[in-house]
C-alpha cells in the first residue's frame, strides 16, 4: 500500500514538473512569447452561479499556497499560459470602454492576433443573435438579461499590434475565411455568432 501511495505521489510530482505555467506582462510580450515561468498554478472553471453573482470571466487562476501570488495573478498579468492553454486577463482589457470584469477568458493566437471567448457586451448583445427580446424594464429586466447572458459567449479579436479589440461578427469571420471558400460556404449555412460556432471555424483556420 505504501508503495502505491509513493508511486501516485511520484506521478503527481512529475506531472506538476512537466506542466508549463507562463505569465505574460503585456500584449507585446505575449506575441513575442517572452514571459515569466511560474512553478505551479491552479486553473478553476467558474460556475454559472459564481459568474451571475460576482461577474467576470470563465476561469480563475491562482496559486493555492500563496495569497500574494494569487493577488498578483488576479491583477497584473496580461495573459497566462497554463499547461498549453492560453488565458487572457479580462481585468486588463475592455471592449469600447466596457469591461469584461475580473478573471480569465480562454484564448488562442492565430496569424498575429489573439482570439478569446467572453460574454457579449454593449452593442454586441444586439448585433449578435443574443438580443434578449424582453420588454421588461427596471431591476427585474436587468436581472433577467444578466442571468440570460451568463451562459452566452461570443468571440473577440485582439489586434496583435495595437491591442484594439473587435467583435468577431459574421462579416468579420467571412473576411477571415475569404481564402478558404469551402469553409466560408459551410459557415454561410450557420445562423449563429455564438462562440461554439465561431470558435469551430477559427480553429479550423488554425489547422490550415
Amino acid at each position: 500500500m505504501k508503495r502505491i501511495y509513493f508511486l501516485l505521489l511520484l506521478i503527481f510530482t512529475m506531472s506538476c514538473a512537466s506542466a508549463q505555467y507562463i505569465a505574460y506582462s503585456n500584449l507585446k510580450n505575449l506575441m513575442a512569447q517572452e514571459g515569466d515561468t511560474i512553478k505551479y498554478l491552479e486553473v478553476e472553471k467558474r460556475t454559472k452561479n459564481m459568474i451571475l453573482l460576482q461577474g467576470g470571466a470563465d476561469y480563475k487562476i491562482s496559486h493555492p499556497a500563496s495569497k500574494s501570488l494569487s493577488s498578483y495573478l488576479k491583477r497584473r498579468p496580461y495573459a497566462i499560459m497554463a499547461d498549453g492553454e492560453l488565458y487572457v486577463n479580462c481585468k486588463r482589457i475592455h471592449y469600447k470602454r466596457l469591461r469584461f470584469g475580473q478573471w480569465y477568458a480562454p484564448a488562442f493566437v492565430m496569424n498575429g492576433n489573439v482570439y478569446f471567448s467572453a460574454i457579449p457586451l454593449g452593442s454586441v448583445v444586439a448585433q449578435s443573435s443574443y438580443s434578449m427580446g424582453s420588454n421588461i424594464g427596471g431591476e427585474l429586466g436587468k436581472a433577467i438579461a444578466s442571468s440570460s447572458l451568463v451562459s452566452k459567449r461570443v468571440y473577440y479579436e485582439i489586434d496583435g499590434q495595437n491591442g484594439e479589440i473587435r467583435f468577431v461578427s459574421r462579416d468579420r469571420l467571412l473576411e477571415l475565411l475569404a481564402d478558404y471558400p469551402e469553409l466560408a460556404q459551410a459557415y454561410l449555412g450557420e445562423e449563429s455568432e455564438a462562440a461554439r460556432i465561431t470558435g469551430k471555424y477559427l480553429k479550423l483556420l488554425c489547422d490550415e
